[in-house]
């Protein structure tokens, strides 16, 4: 499969491994695209699993509406059951990075029967997070969250000085200089998909789903934070497990930045299929 439809848009896809073998979904966050998914990937294929990783909603040239509204939780969630029915997989093993986490994380409280596994990455459920904001530091690291949704000025930024400025912004958060500088550039090449992306942001204060309207996730949960994650706080990463009810763990990954699945995919890897094992027999 190298695409799937919804509603007039197509979405381009990474489709590896053997047809009807249980299928695991990678969702990417900003400013990614499925391509950040290749370190984790390849120990997953080698496991006998088929790998799926979209460029989601607004990363793909032909999914990218203009309004902010096409950009709430519960269509993404929506993207991603379109996307396992194109597949024609029943369930599967779902795995979120940054904003792919939050989607992952609403679409298990909302469809637990479309999956057997979640592995959320990075972000921690959204309820965690309001409660970090209330009770710590978590409103100040997420500044960019504020920032992102001002008019124009977040593109300007971006783009200044040839995209300079942005590169240097996600060096400091733990990215290596050639991937920050390939994601920027596509950013900026690619023609609407700088605006389509910072719409995710955008979106978030008409989307009722966001914060304390998600629900408590029933499916085998992994949720996995790293110390120098500069985005997400102790505190946040902590308190998930409060609104997981089915068996959760917790993996800490010492010294690595937000950018887990491109720093830290070997690792990363090994807990989803940790996850993947403890409820399915090894393919």
């Amino acid at each position: 499969m190298e695409s799937f439809s919804r509603n007039g848009m197509r979405f381009d896809v990474s489709d590896e491994g053997p047809v009807g073998a249980e299928t695991v979904v990678l969702l990417h966050g900003f400013p990614q695209s499925a391509r950040s998914w290749i370190g984790v990937s390849r120990p997953l294929l080698a496991a006998g699993y088929r790998v799926i990783a979209p460029d989601q909603r607004g990363y793909s040239p032909q999914a990218r509406p203009r309004s902010r509204r096409a950009y709430r939780l519960d269509e993404l969630v929506a993207d991603v059951v379109a996307l396992i029915d194109a597949a024609g997989a029943e369930r599967v093993h779902l795995v979120g990075h940054d904003w792919g986490g939050g989607v992952a994380w609403m679409f298990a409280a909302m469809r637990p029967d479309r999956l057997h596994t979640l592995t959320a990455v990075s972000a921690p459920h959204p309820r965690a997070v309001v409660k970090a904001m209330l009770t710590g530091r978590q409103a100040w690291q997420a500044w960019h969250v504020g920032f992102f949704q001002l008019p124009w000025l977040p593109e300007a930024a971006i783009r200044s000085r040839d995209g300079r400025l942005a590169v240097a912004m996600l060096e400091r958060s733990g990215l290596d200089a050639e991937t920050a500088r390939a994601y920027v550039d596509r950013l900026s090449t690619d023609p609407g998909r700088l605006a389509a992306a910072l719409r995710w942001y955008r979106a978030m204060p008409l989307d009722t789903c966001v914060g304390l309207g998600t629900g408590a996730v029933t499916v085998p949960t992994t949720y996995v934070w790293s110390t120098d994650d500069i985005a997400i706080g102790r505190r946040a990463a902590e308190l998930t497990g409060r609104w997981v009810t089915g068996p959760f763990d917790f993996k800490v990954l010492d010294g690595v930045s937000h950018w887990i699945p491109e720093q830290a995919p070997d690792e990363l890897a090994r807990y989803i299929l940790e996850r993947i094992r403890s409820v399915a027999p090894t393919t």
